[in-house]
């Protein structure tokens, strides 16, 4: 089939739909349908983005167990604020992710907190590869960003350990099926790349996105470290202040 002409590259456009998978993810059993706000599936070397709400608790499931999900937080009013993997990293006192972590902006707020995780094979210190940055760049185009507001990313689905010495060791992925949920804490942007990692550089397999709305889930977190605590009182503050007019930064 020619795509020479307008008439043969209309017929070849629309004989993709014959092999296209347009599957929806279902939602999480025990999650109402009614309070899914996007379902997705995310094919290998893909990107997707969305504006996600306060309250928001987003899935990202590793279906056939070789995804890897490099993702990047900005805040949806405020995109100069945005995910910062050092203190994500520094102030949790912890730089491997897990359930009750918190994912931190570069203003000390809470943009999400990790509230399930059944992978346990994660990355906060290598980000994604160059083909991964271009891929989270085209995103951010879509939501009036460049390639300078592309920071550094965590990455799920593909875990990395660091050794006595001090060498960087990929742990690869976890068994199909794994999933990891995270709770927003304030309006963001989500971009994120199903690519790669640079540390493990096997071919990545689709990644199932499902997100709803959860907000009572914002008063039952049990994580008390002094630390998270501090943070989650720096980000009420911020949204209490924009819910009475102030638009406080």
């Amino acid at each position: 089939m020619t795509t020479a002409s307008t008439a043969g590259a209309r017929s070849h456009a629309r004989a993709q739909a014959g092999v296209a998978d347009f599957s929806i993810p279902s939602p999480p059993t025990g999650v109402d349908a009614a309070k899914v706000v996007w379902a997705e599936e995310v094919p290998a070397a893909s990107y997707t983005t969305k504006v996600l709400g306060r309250g928001t608790r987003i899935r990202l499931q590793d279906t056939a167990g070789n995804a890897c999900a490099h993702v990047l937080l900005l805040r949806a009013e405020a995109p100069w604020e945005r995910l910062n993997v050092a203190d994500t990293v520094k102030v949790p006192w912890q730089a491997y992710l897990g359930a009750g972590h918190p994912l931190l902006s570069d203003q000390g707020r809470v943009l999400a907190t990790v509230v399930a995780d059944t992978s346990s094979h994660h990355d906060t210190l290598c980000g994604t590869t160059p083909a991964g940055r271009e891929l989270l760049a085209r995103g951010g185009a879509k939501h009036g960003l460049t390639i300078r507001d592309i920071g550094p990313t965590v990455s799920f689905f593909r875990g990395v350990r660091v050794d006595g010495s001090g060498t960087l060791n990929p742990t690869g992925s976890a068994e199909p099926g794994s999933y990891v949920d995270l709770l927003i804490h304030l309006p963001v942007t989500i971009l994120l790349t199903n690519s790669p990692h640079p540390l493990d550089p096997a071919p990545t397999s689709a990644l199932d996105v499902v997100a709803w709305r959860a907000a009572d889930e914002l008063g039952t977190l049990t994580n008390t470290e002094p630390e998270y605590l501090r943070a989650v009182q720096n980000t009420e503050s911020a949204w209490n202040a924009m819910q009475n007019g102030d638009f406080a930064s």
